[in-house]
């Protein structure tokens, strides 16, 4: 009973893979012009949509570290003021690393330095309430070849503004 039952369930994996695909159409054309941001402008994400208007600065690191340097402290003093200016705003720091290490220690640095621009804030006078974070790792890259300029591009923190 056993094999029977094996082999009827066989026949129907086997007929099941066999059977010929639907064809998707797409809507678009050759001449459709599409670029990123439109493709993803209604993506929702941790932070819900942003506003266009708001530029905060990104802070970078240097290799296999989470402290803070003269530029990205310069940095995050003008990003707290528009914060401290609007006491509505809750943003979201995102940590980033790039490519070296493993996944589990690059999400590990990556929170460290959301976390180290998140102390920051809050020593200059920002709720931290109003601040979360999160580490990507090494997974949203800026930039993806692995030489030296990208990799500090990618070792990063990013304040973004979320919406209420």
């Amino acid at each position: 009973m056993k094999k029977v039952l094996a082999l009827m369930l066989l026949g129907v994996m086997v007929f099941a893979a066999g059977c010929k695909k639907k064809d998707i159409k797409s809507n678009l054309t050759p001449d459709t012009d599409i670029t990123i941001s439109q493709d993803f402008a209604d993506e929702p994400s941790l932070r819900g949509d942003m506003d266009k208007d708001i530029n905060l600065r990104i802070v970078y690191f240097e290799f296999d570290r989470s402290d803070l340097g003269q530029d990205a402290l310069n940095t995050l003093k003008e990003n707290a003021a528009y914060l401290i200016n609007n006491t509505r705003v809750k943003v979201v720091v995102e940590g980033h690393c790039d490519d070296r290490g493993t996944v589990e220690y690059n999400l590990a640095l990556g929170q460290r330095r959301a976390v180290k621009v998140k102390e920051y804030y809050t020593q200059l006078g920002i709720a931290s309430n109003r601040i979360a974070t999160i580490s990507y790792g090494e997974e949203k890259p800026i930039d993806p070849r692995s030489n030296e300029s990208a990799w500090a591009k990618n070792r990063r923190a990013e304040t973004k503004v979320m919406v209420q």
